[in-house]
């Protein structure tokens, strides 16, 4: 923690060394955070490592995905390096089964739960009352339930864009005001990864997501010579004084590193 305004504030690291002490020790806890970068800049691999070191040191976390498979997801970071087995990793299938899910967590210190679109149409389809496509509000009952009996503190919705696909947002400010609102009444630390255009003309699709995050975390591919680096850099942190610099993303022996803050590297 670090103090601000003679308050306490309680950080949730990124986990990135090099990066964290640039924004007071971490994101403060609570924030809503917009993960938000074109194809291939590791945004899925730095929240996933996000999730994985807190559940290491005690947390219990969601990872929601809409595209991959929790399968498939579990496969790329096992092959990435990250040793699953040092966690208490539980994979739900069956959102209807959250209360054995819950008491999996209840008896452990620290948990990453992982469950996907999958599991959420299989909780719909078996739903005798309500919409077929009421999805979102599968994933805050969810959400609800989570919080209140593990003390659930951080969710990573993957991604934005693909629930934009699932969805049919009317009203898409309105909408999202209140979807915003909703994260923030839960008072968990909420990172939303959104896919960047290719042109990089803008950090989320309606615009308005840059409003309501509380922070914003750009990372982009970088073509130098021969080879393609990664950067990440903090495009906004409300409650923070934080170094704006673009640094160099780097990922080796299972952890990220940010290099070169404000400079060009030297190879």
């Amino acid at each position: 923690m670090t103090e601000e305004y003679g308050n306490k504030i309680e950080r949730v690291k990124t986990y990135v060394q090099g990066f964290d002490e640039e924004m007071g020790g971490g994101i403060p806890a609570g924030h809503i955070v917009l993960v938000s970068g074109t194809a291939g800049t590791m945004k899925s691999s730095i929240t996933f490592s996000i999730l994985y070191n807190e559940a290491l040191n005690g947390k219990n976390s969601l990872y929601l995905t809409l595209e991959q498979s929790q399968q498939s997801l579990l496969n790329h970071m096992s092959n990435m390096g990250f040793d699953l087995s040092k966690i208490n990793l539980i994979t739900m299938d069956d959102i209807s089964k959250v209360h054995e899910t819950i008491s999996q967590i209840e008896n452990s210190k620290g948990s990453l739960v992982i469950t996907d679109l999958g599991a959420i149409r299989k909780q719909i389809k078996s739903m005798k009352d309500g919409p077929s496509g009421d999805w979102l509000n599968v994933i805050k009952n969810i959400l609800i339930k989570l919080k209140k009996k593990t003390n659930l503190k951080c969710f990573v919705l993957d991604s934005l864009s693909a629930m934009y696909v699932l969805s049919d947002f009317k009203d898409p400010r309105t909408e999202l005001f209140h979807l915003f609102e909703f994260f923030r009444d839960l008072e968990v630390t909420t990172f939303l990864i959104s896919e960047m255009p290719l042109d990089k003309s803008k950090y989320s699709e309606y615009d308005i997501e840059d409003f309501l995050s509380d922070a914003i975390i750009h990372v982009e591919l970088a073509p130098r010579m021969r080879k393609v680096d990664r950067n990440i850099s903090v495009v906004k942190m409300r409650g923070t004084n934080c170094n704006n610099d673009i640094f160099t993303l780097e990922f080796k022996n299972g952890k990220f590193y940010a290099l070169y803050g404000g400079k060009t590297p030297l190879v």
